[in-house]
């Protein structure tokens, strides 16, 4: 079934049907592994993502529950990072090769990006114990399911409806506090958080879109334009903080300076980009969207 949570069935059931959705798609990903093992690493992440979201939004009154699974899945995916974050870096050279300025950049880049490649197949090499860590992802993911079970949700619309609208205040207000901080600060973590919050929203947005398909179609829109932005900026981010502790893999001198003002450019107008988004994604209250979450939920429940 979709990413979706549908208001005319009961709650409880579509939230254990997301939930249990998601998590088998991670167990197929790994077990089939159709464009190879790291592939299958991505799409297991991503999908351990959008569980976690599910239940910050639809289980904020199960604190147990709620805090046992996301630190199931957070450090499940945390187990598998390594690769994948590796061949995330080669990615991000490449996309930076799209905005150079001139052929000393593309040239660094070029150089950059076989630095890094050299640099995922040794950890790859390294890491003989991946296969164990996949199973063991894979037993999770059923620990998981099994866990939905011990798992309480309202059966009425209204109450449904409440709770929704109690977690949609929440994502929104910490998107809304990320993004005042993103204007005080330049620090990479604020952006980060602003990016964490846009990635809760677009799947909140996803979760309940059957509640008024066109306006969360142009929402959803908007916030993974935010999500893709401050992507782009966060595996810079990440990029420039590897340069910066690894001295020796790119080496120095000029080419290095041509790296660094390539990542610190694009960065910049990333940031800029991302801010005038998130100032539309999150323009309004968490009160006042909360209170419509809450009366759009409650009439498509029980029209």
């Amino acid at each position: 079934m979709p990413y979706r949570i549908r208001p005319g069935r009961p709650f409880g059931e579509e939230v254990a049907a997301v939930a249990s959705e998601q998590l088998n798609r991670a167990i197929a990903a790994l077990e089939e592994q159709p464009e190879g093992l790291h592939e299958a690493i991505h799409e297991a992440r991503k999908k351990f993502k959008r569980v976690r979201s599910l239940y910050r939004l639809v289980a904020l009154d199960q604190k147990t529950f709620r805090a046992a699974e996301n630190a199931r899945l957070r450090d499940t995916a945390r187990t598998l990072s390594v690769v994948r974050d590796a061949a995330a870096l080669i990615e991000t050279v490449t996309y930076l090769e799209n905005h150079a300025l001139n052929d000393e950049e593309k040239s660094a880049l070029s150089h950059a990006r076989a630095a890094l490649t050299e640099r995922r197949d040794a950890l790859a090499l390294a890491e003989t114990d991946l296969p164990d860590k996949v199973a063991a992802a894979m037993s999770t993911c059923h620990d998981a399911i099994a866990a939905l079970e011990s798992a309480s949700f309202p059966s009425s619309p209204r109450k449904a409806a409440k709770l929704l609208a109690k977690g949609w205040r929440k994502g929104l207000g910490r998107g809304r506090a990320a993004l005042d901080d993103c204007h005080h600060s330049v620090h990479e973590e604020v952006f980060h958080e602003l990016r964490k919050a846009g990635q809760a929203y677009w799947m909140n947005l996803s979760l309940l879109r059957g509640i008024w398909p066109s306006a969360m179609h142009a929402k959803r829109a908007e916030a993974k334009a935010l999500v893709d932005t401050l992507g782009h900026e966060h595996d810079l981010a990440l990029l420039a903080d590897l340069l910066d502790r690894e001295t020796g893999l790119i080496g120095g001198g000029e080419e290095f300076s041509h790296l660094l003002g390539a990542i610190i450019r694009q960065q910049q107008e990333l940031r800029r980009n991302a801010l005038a988004l998130a100032e539309r994604v999150f323009a309004d209250t968490p009160e006042r969207e909360g209170m419509i979450i809450e009366a759009l939920w409650i009439a498509a429940a029980t029209e």
